[in-house]
């Protein structure tokens, strides 16, 4: 046969051999396109086979390779062999091509379908489906990949998945749990969190959204109030409005929920104590004290989202508000790393036992246990320690790009933004001016490949404020931010250009090089961060600068400061970058402005 007939033959088995940029093997390549053509019905049932000689001459491949297919496929039950006649499709296998429906099964026109359970909310999606293909993708809860421990993980799996394990974990009941991972979240997680609890004050979930989803049907119906956070977590509010009307929206401040009148009557409330989302404020020690003893008074219950506890940058966590007096009233919810969650799609819910064995029948219901080899393999991962080496390497990375997105922002944008002091997360809530209007801004930094989170799904009422923004570190490298937010900076000034002050309109008096020479020795400026901590700034008459920012984490740098050509210079050893910048100075009674070489307005500062 000449080789353009074998390979007319081949692909009149519609299989065809293809360099893969995956690595998938030759093997691979044949096996899976021989199931694709039984299955689809493209190989009907009885049809007959070339000899594996025959095939591997027609493919080109080795007559091994073909063999090896073939015996895997006769295995599965894709292909039966009759004696002295060949290699047959086996005919007892249905095509999973669908039968044709002569009248397709729709409403009449005008008629609507009754969805009783449909959300009232909005499906809206933020994040871009393609925001990989983006530059500068500041966007939080999707992660590159490499934070993800693949060896760890591939070892966890291949211990979990041994034949001994398999018999253990194989062998439960449809509503337990892996004993193993409980007894792992009991000693290595839940004491970080200052929790004690007993085996069955556990359970496991398949993520949180099962765990929420479980609690909202045990703990709310139409007759439950609740409150939660304003602005808080959408897919919660979501599942409490699926459950009941009856949903109070209570406020932020700097130390977290408000604790007021207005959660009087409630019998639930939802809250993200660690870092709020999506604000990312920590709660206050004394506010969480006062969030118990207000559930203690009213006999409410607290559900307690935890999901992001290992991130705190700036000191310790403060202790879960299960660990606290009162805390059993507290629902516990956290998780593993959401970095895993592609690969370990693990949850765990801490409450009184009564609550716990009521979710675990819940849970039969509408899902029975989470995979029970991936509980296997996650208990694996915290036992062999990888966990926790994983938790140090991750929160070393996302800290690094916390502090310089931190950085970045108060350099490029030290008057025009604020971000709040918070002490962790991974991701910034940015107020910018109040001309600024999110939805014009968002699209023009797309167009120049920067990604931005938009804030109005995180509000109940729609009413939004139009200058925010989020800006997450989960998924850009940290050598990309600075130039970034270089680049929306620019943005930011050019889109509120006519309400900002300018070197030519500006209130007060331009210093001349001679003023700036007489009046800078010895001068003490103050100005706050945009994070919200104050900072001081000494000029000293030798030419040296020393700077001191207040806050829970106080930070110190000098450097050195000059007068040129009409313009007041500086450069820190550290602060900015290093980098030397040159500022035209108006002096306004006592409060100094800083205008760069495009005469923008770049800071303003009180003259001590």
């Amino acid at each position: 046969m000449s080789p353009d007939a074998a390979m007319s033959s081949a692909n009149a088995l519609l299989i065809h051999i293809e360099p893969s940029d995956k690595g998938e093997s030759l093997q691979s390549q044949i096996r899976r396109q021989f199931v694709d053509n039984i299955l689809s019905g493209a190989l009907p049932g009885g049809r007959k086979l070339p000899s594996s000689r025959k095939l591997a001459m027609q493919l080109r491949v080795s007559r091994n390779t073909v063999v090896l297919v073939y015996n895997s496929l006769l295995e599965e039950g894709f292909l039966v062999s009759r004696e002295r006649s060949g290699i047959y499709v086996n005919d007892q296998l249905k095509a999973s091509k669908p039968e044709k429906i002569s009248t397709p099964l729709r409403p009449s026109a005008g008629s609507a379908l009754r969805l009783p359970g449909r959300f009232q909310g909005t499906s809206h999606h933020s994040l871009a489906r393609n925001w990989r293909d983006y530059r500068y993708p500041f966007v939080d809860g999707v992660f590159d990949i490499s934070l993800y421990p693949v060896r760890e993980l591939k070892d966890a799996n291949a211990r979990a998945n041994a034949s001994s394990e398999i018999l253990q974990w194989s062998q439960l009941q449809h509503d337990c749990d892996d004993p193993m991972l409980v007894e792992q979240i009991q000693t290595r997680i839940l004491p970080r969190r200052g929790i004690s609890a007993s085996a069955n004050e556990i359970l496991i979930t398949a993520g949180s959204q099962q765990a929420l989803y479980l609690l909202m049907q045990l703990l709310v119906d139409g007759d439950t109030q609740v409150a939660m956070e304003e602005p808080g977590f959408p897919e919660a509010r979501e599942l409490i409005r699926q459950r009941t009307d009856k949903l109070r929206y209570q406020h932020l401040d700097l130390q977290g929920m408000v604790v007021d009148h207005n959660l009087d009557g409630c019998h639930l409330i939802y809250t993200t104590p660690s870092h709020q989302t999506p604000t990312s404020v920590t709660m206050s020690l004394s506010r969480r004290q006062a969030l118990l003893q207000k559930a203690t008074q009213q006999d409410s219950l607290i559900l307690e989202d935890d999901f992001e506890f290992e991130s705190n940058f700036l000191g310790q966590p403060h202790p879960a508000l299960r660990s606290l007096e009162g805390g059993h009233r507290v629902v516990y919810l956290s998780c593993l790393s959401k970095v895993l969650a592609a690969g370990l799609q693990i949850s765990f819910v801490v409450a009184e036992a009564e609550v716990i064995a009521e979710l675990r029948k819940l849970r039969k219901l509408v899902g029975r246990t989470p995979s029970l080899n991936n509980q296997r393999t996650a208990a694996y991962f915290l036992s062999l320690g990888y966990y926790d080496a994983f938790m140090m390497q991750v929160h070393k990375t996302i800290y690094e790009r916390w502090l310089t997105l931190r950085e970045a922002l108060n350099i490029y944008l030290p008057n025009s933004i604020n971000t709040g002091p918070i002490f962790g997360g991974s991701a910034y809530w940015i107020t910018g001016p109040k001309e600024l209007d999110d939805s014009y801004l968002l699209d023009a930094a797309a167009k120049q490949g920067i990604l931005l989170e938009p804030v109005r799904k995180y509000f109940a009422a729609g009413d939004a404020p139009k200058n925010c923004f989020r800006m997450g570190v989960t998924s850009i490298s940290a050598d990309r931010i600075k130039e970034g937010v270089r680049r929306l900076a620019q943005l930011i000034r050019e889109l509120v250009a006519d309400h900002e002050e300018n070197l030519s309109n500006a209130k007060g008096r331009l210093l001349s090089q001679a003023e700036l020479e007489k009046r800078l020795p010895g001068m003490t400026l103050c100005c706050e961060m945009v994070y919200g901590v104050p900072c001081e700034i000494r000029l000293l008459a030798d030419g040296r600068m020393q700077g001191e920012t207040g806050g829970y984490n106080p930070e110190a740098d000098t450097g050195r400061w000059w007068v040129k050509d009409g313009m007041y210079y500086r450069q820190w050893q550290l602060w900015g970058y290093g980098e030397t910048h040159g500022y035209y100075v108006i002096v306004d009674g006592t409060q100094m402005k800083w205008f760069d070489a495009d005469y923008r307005l770049v800071r303003k500062l009180e003259i001590v």
